[in-house]
């Protein structure tokens, strides 16, 4: 019986430098707005600019519309609109407003520490 060889593992530097793009940490978010009201399509721009800033190419927007769907509020515990909630990376998070003011939203999404 031939014996198979195994690969030593790798160091964490040499997994660092090793990683490719599609390794990096993937964000799933879900914005709960009510139609396209102003606030609605601020907070969708709002957080695509986020997005492109400071996570490109690694994030996923699911925008879901209660005036449709509005059986889909109870999954997340919905109470107020606009809503963003982050599914990914764990644990989950959600920040209600438009989003215009980044320094808050950065906060609540964990993507820069600080005081709010």
């Amino acid at each position: 019986m031939k014996k198979a060889l195994s690969k030593a593992p790798l160091s964490l530097h040499e997994y660092a430098s090793n990683a490719s793009p599609e390794d990096a940490e993937k964000w799933d978010l879900r914005l709960y707005v009510a139609g396209q009201t102003p606030r609605s399509i601020a907070a969708f721009a709002n957080l695509k600019r986020l997005c492109e800033e400071r996570l490109a190419g690694r994030y996923n927007i699911e925008v879901i519309d209660l005036m449709k769907h509005p059986q889909l509020a109870a999954g997340d515990q919905i109470i107020a609109i606009p809503t963003l909630v982050r599914k990914l990376p764990q644990p989950i998070r959600k920040i209600v407003g438009d989003l215009r003011d980044t320094d808050r939203t950065l906060v609540g999404l964990q993507l820069r520490p600080g005081k709010i």
